[in-house]
């Protein structure tokens, strides 16, 4: 029997039954924090997920939950006082539209990796790095609940003005015709596969064709395993999703699932499994990735055990990021060190299968940066550095160095080591941004 998915958000969350078990004060926060913050969960979530006996300190309720440490104590208490007074929603609107502006809703210099195509700016592209292009289909700008560390939070907020997305596949085709050093294509959102089939075949299926055989992988960057398995399994369209993804193989093209768990409970339930198994069974890949989270998974033994069951499920562990540096990053952030530490004392509790997980990492600007560790150098504390990915990708693999700032949880708060003015990329990093905003040649 289809099981069918019940959306909850600010508007209607108080027929969820079990908003019985929680005080006035957490409804209240909810009400609050939500007016800033996108919120949407649903039933898979909320029946299966969360355990409401201890809901004070329940790492998926916080996932999907606003909570009143989300916002910054002047920003609550600024919304509070409107609520309070019974403003008019214009004003409450204008109040929350500055919170929002003041929250970094534009991190790592994401507007530009925005190309152009001619005179044409592609609003649902960003091409930051030469072989990877991100594509947001405007029918995937939704996911089937929010997570509230969120990156692209802006994405759901109605902040039309710093929306990634676009309708036309034909644009995306004709980008890809001109560009052949792209080999991959990463769908992403949102959560691409919020989309029906027909729609997600539509962007698919011309990649197949022997004219863009230059793209050999086809990513899916998805919190639908997490969040509603049931998309692989009953949902209405769930078997044309499945063939299409055999559609993919079959044509000799790398299809990889990035799918998104931020906690080992998000891997327990049958359906998530099932769901896992029926994917595979296509021939495709599920990378795993999670942001390292306070309050949420800042224990090395979750990563462990994390790492450990997705191998057991077939899964690739790939990717521990760092917290953006957006939203509400003050209630998830960890210092660097602190990341640093959790990712190697998880890592040195699995075995080698597990190990192709690489972190902690940050998208900066200029790439993207892991902490290779802390070491001291001539008398010198220092963070040692490398680019995963770089704008240039001649920066790729180039240990750097960076005083050691035990408060810094973010890579603009390092300065570079040894007395040097700059990082060994920054000068050209700055030619970039003037000559052209995605790529070097």
């Amino acid at each position: 029997m289809s099981k069918q998915i019940k959306t909850y958000a600010l508007h209607n969350y108080l027929t969820i039954p079990q908003m019985e078990s929680l005080s006035e004060e957490m409804k209240k926060d909810i009400e609050i924090v939500g007016r800033v913050l996108p919120f949407k969960t649903n039933n898979y979530v909320v029946d299966e997920l969360i355990n409401w006996d201890d809901v004070e300190h329940d790492p998926i309720f916080t996932l999907n939950f606003p909570r009143m440490g989300m916002l910054e104590k002047k920003h609550y208490l600024a919304v509070e006082k409107l609520l309070d007074q019974q403003a008019e929603k214009e004003v409450i609107d204008r109040k929350v539209r500055e919170i929002r502006l003041a929250l970094n809703p534009n991190p790592a210099g994401q507007e530009h990796n925005v190309p152009y195509l001619g005179e044409i700016k592609l609003k649902g592209i960003q091409h930051k790095y030469p072989e990877t292009v991100l594509f947001f289909p405007s029918q995937g700008q939704t996911c089937h609940a929010f997570c509230t560390f969120c990156f692209r939070w802006p994405q759901f907020s109605g902040m039309s003005e710093l929306k990634f997305a676009m309708k036309e596949a034909d644009l995306l085709l004709k980008y890809l015709r001109v560009h052949k050093e792209v080999t991959d294509i990463l769908f992403t959102g949102g959560d691409p596969m919020v989309m029906n089939a027909a729609t997600l075949q539509a962007y698919i299926r011309p990649l197949l064709t022997p004219e863009f055989s230059h793209i050999h992988s086809i990513r899916i960057g998805t919190k639908s395993l997490a969040y509603w398995p049931y998309r692989y399994l009953t949902d209405a369209d769930s078997d044309d999703i499945i063939s299409l993804f055999e559609e993919v193989v079959a044509a000799g093209k790398n299809l990889s699932v990035q799918a998104h768990f931020n906690h080992p409970r998000e891997l327990s339930t049958d359906a998530v499994k099932q769901a896992i198994k029926r994917i595979l069974s296509t021939g495709a890949q599920i990378r795993t990735q999670s942001p390292l989270l306070r309050n949420i998974n800042d224990k090395p033994e979750l990563w462990a055990e994390m790492w450990r069951k997705q191998v057991d499920l077939g899964c690739i562990p790939y990717y521990m990021f760092i917290a953006r540096d957006t939203g509400a990053k003050h209630y998830f952030e960890l210092p660097l060190d602190r990341c640093w530490q959790i990712f190697r004392r998880a890592y040195r509790q699995v075995s080698g299968l597990c190990r192709t997980v690489r972190g902690p990492s940050m998208s900066d600007n200029a790439g993207k940066i892991q902490v290779l560790g802390v070491q001291e150098v001539r008398g010198e504390k220092i963070f040692v550095l490398r680019f995963i990915q770089g704008r240039n990708p001649k920066w790729v693999d180039v240990p750097f160095f960076a005083e050691y700032n035990p408060k810094a949880t973010w890579f603009d708060q390092l300065k570079p080591a040894f007395g040097d003015e700059r990082f060994f990329f920054e000068e050209q990093l700055l030619k970039l941004k003037v000559a052209k905003p995605f790529l070097f040649e």
